[in-house]
């Protein structure tokens, strides 16, 4: 026969002795805040994860927090090796460590790696920058030889035909049929972004075209 359990009812509901509701009311009892073990799992568990986070995070970001020399030889460690348990052993190591890290500290990670995900304003308006080309070397017949003249590492015949294809893929097929976006639509804003990332001097593609130098060359 099992032996029965000691607690008591609340509510025509029976609580444990030493359970998880017995722990709470009796915490609610004292008027504490003391975490419960739910409490203390969930962050234990945000905290591994955290940690895990931070193996994605660039040298420089990394660099700027100052971690404790263990934490950061752990996330060394676990980047060197490729053994499935070394690997989990050394998580569980890590997520330890950031129990103990100060809440400022914490704080300091998490805007660390917003900052990581979030695009630099630079990044933004080069995206913008090669989205507005994209459409301007589509619709515009002068635009061709304008981008060449400003960026001639670009491959020109590359680039024609695909503006050719981006053109002749927007045409719907039927009358009122909205306009449509193949894949050379894509490869031309890839070209595009390219070239601006390899640090050609683009101007806006919004200017107004008299001030955009024009090679005639390139149109043939």
């Amino acid at each position: 026969m099992s032996k029965l359990k000691k607690g008591y009812f609340v509510k025509g509901k029976f609580v444990a002795e030493g359970s998880e509701l017995d722990l709470e009311f009796k915490r609610e009892l004292k008027g504490t805040d003391e975490k419960s073990r739910t409490d203390l799992k969930r962050e234990s568990t945000e905290l591994q994860k955290l940690g895990a986070d931070l193996l994605t995070l660039h040298v420089n970001l990394l660099a700027r927090l100052e971690l404790p020399e263990k934490l950061l030889e752990a996330l060394a460690e676990y980047k060197r090796i490729t053994n499935f348990e070394g690997r989990r052993r050394l998580l569980q190591f890590i997520g330890k460590r950031m129990r103990q890290l100060a809440p400022e500290t914490l704080d300091a990670i998490r805007t660390a790696l917003e900052e990581q995900h979030t695009p630099s304003a630079e990044a933004t308006m080069a995206l913008h920058a090669a989205e507005q080309w994209r459409d301007r070397l589509i619709a515009d017949e002068d635009a061709m030889g304008q981008w060449m003249n400003i960026s001639p590492g670009t491959d020109s015949q590359q680039l024609r035909a695909l503006i050719r294809q981006a053109r002749k893929d927007a045409k719907p097929e039927k009358p009122g049929e909205a306009l449509r976006h193949g894949r050379a639509y894509r490869d031309i804003f890839q070209l595009v972004r390219e070239q601006l990332q390899n640090g050609s001097d683009i101007p806006d593609a919004q200017a107004d075209s008299s001030e955009l130098p024009h090679n005639p060359g390139a149109d043939a």
